[in-house]
């Protein structure tokens, strides 16, 4: 019997060293991962005027706690928003995901996009496949010390630009940028970045499909969003194998002709799509959870097929259902399906919830708290008192000035002092205290009664009622 003391709880992590590849899906990684980049680095750079905080066109001022996302402001009471936008995320996620599979993993995943661009730095000084696979194996002198160092100074350089970017989300980016690198920055700052910096060295730059394979849930939960119709990156093993298996292209095996006389497949086993697999898999063994349906291995082979003369197609974006029918036809997304319809309903739901709620969310946001120790006063001439706070917060830009009147009861039962009017400053709040006064046979008559709160500058009314409490409630 085997000895099971010997083996080892982790399985041996084996480098992957991929094989550059031209094609129409490397085209689109590389597009993508152009226009993540674009975006990600340039939008805390963005100039976007303000009245109340900085001149920025994204800005998540933890300081104020409010959010600037252009014209919209977010803040702590827009929380439902949240929710909104992660229920959005999780729908939309499986909306593809059942449509193509883990395209999201495989285009626009964080992970993959600087796990390809570290590949791409590593193509670019140590050279191709061949090359860096020799680099490897050489012995260490001055040419393999400079190519490896040079490589991870690069990588940690962009890591150490990408943590630099993340911070200037959260504070005013010329001003972080140049505190940062004249020593004048805050602890939590150079922490924040020294933390980010190392993070995104080691998931891009060192673990990389280790992430995918092993720390990222998607992988493991995905197979319950797949169905036969799902399109997914597929090797047509009918054409491939054919009924003697694969083979080289050796003499009277050259032509797709003569390998199909012969009962061989299409296959000539040559290797190039696990070469360029960023997670290091044979797609010829089936569908597996650690591929990511980059469609590299699709560039791969069609350049294969092209330099024999067999057609392309033997690894493309297929369906199970597809590939199992006795006449395929061209591949095509199949979304007439009832957890797809599903998944978009929602999706359309969820957002249009979240659009008109930010739609027609008020520029104001106002509440009222009845303060209830004591319950009510007797005053000295027989009236009975209430004592009331009302909160405004002004989510608007400039500040803004509001009156207070009541409805269903006298004008003059309101008492807010010497305060004919109330100003609050942009983007704050402030509570400010009143008082209901109502003679002793009216306030056992009154139970309810709405405050009126009027935004000057717009003539916005916002109406809130609230209770009255009188001393026959509580005899």
């Amino acid at each position: 019997m085997p000895n099971n003391a010997d083996k080892s709880l982790y399985q041996k992590h084996i480098p992957i060293v991929t094989r550059s590849v031209k094609g129409q899906f490397r085209t689109f990684k590389t597009a993508v991962m152009l226009l993540a980049y674009s975006v990600y680095f340039l939008l805390p750079w963005l100039p976007w005027q303000r009245v109340s905080a900085a001149s920025q066109a994204i800005l998540f001022d933890l300081t104020t706690r409010r959010f600037f996302i252009f014209d919209l402001i977010v803040y702590p009471q827009d929380i439902f928003w949240l929710a909104m936008l992660l229920f959005i995320a999780a729908a939309l996620l499986f909306f593809v995901t059942g449509l193509v599979g883990r395209a999201w993993c495989g285009y626009f995943c964080f992970q993959t996009l600087w796990s390809d661009l570290f590949i791409q730095i590593e193509h670019l000084i140590q050279g191709e496949r061949p090359a860096r696979l020799r680099l490897k194996k050489q012995d260490w002198n001055l040419e393999k010390v400079f190519k490896i160092s040079a490589s991870h100074a690069l990588m940690i350089l962009v890591s150490l630009w990408t943590a630099i970017t993340f911070a200037c989300y959260f504070s005013y980016a010329p001003s972080f940028v140049t505190d940062f690198f004249s020593g004048t920055g805050t602890s939590g700052g150079y922490f924040a970045v020294l933390v980010l910096t190392v993070l995104t060295y080691m998931a891009g730059g060192v673990a990389r499909e280790q992430i995918c394979l092993y720390a990222c849930p998607y992988a493991r939960f995905q197979g319950v969003m797949y169905e036969a119709d799902t399109l997914a990156v597929t090797y047509d093993i009918k054409r491939g194998e054919g009924l003697k298996g694969r083979t080289i292209p050796i003499q009277g095996l050259k032509t797709h002709e003569e390998r199909v006389a012969a009962g061989h497949g299409d296959c000539i086993d040559c290797g190039f799509c696990v070469q360029v697999c960023p997670t290091g898999i044979d797609i010829r063994n089936g569908l597996q959870y650690q591929c990511i349906s980059c469609g590299l291995c699709i560039d791969a082979c069609d350049n294969i097929m092209d330099s024999v003369g067999y057609p392309r197609g033997l690894i493309r974006y297929d369906s199970e259902r597809n590939m199992a029918s006795e006449t395929p036809h061209a591949p095509k997304v199949m979304w007439k399906r009832f957890k797809v319809i599903g998944y978009a309903g929602a999706l359309l739901l969820m957002t249009s919830v979240l659009f008109y709620n930010i739609g027609t969310r008020s520029d104001t946001e106002v509440n009222v708290q009845q303060v209830r120790q004591p319950l009510f006063v007797l005053l000295s001439d027989g009236r009975v008192r209430n004592r009331y706070q009302i909160h405004i917060v002004n989510k608007t830009e400039t500040e803004q000035t509001y009156q207070v009147t009541v409805k269903h009861i006298p004008k003059d039962a309101l008492d807010m002092g010497n305060i004919p009017e109330i100003t609050v400053r942009a983007g704050k709040a402030l509570a400010v205290n009143a008082k209901i006064n109502l003679s002793y046979e009216l306030a056992e008559k009154t139970h309810e009664f709405e405050f009126e709160i009027t935004q000057v500058s717009t003539g916005e009314k916002m109406e809130l009622e609230t209770s009255f409490n009188s001393p026959r409630e509580h005899d």
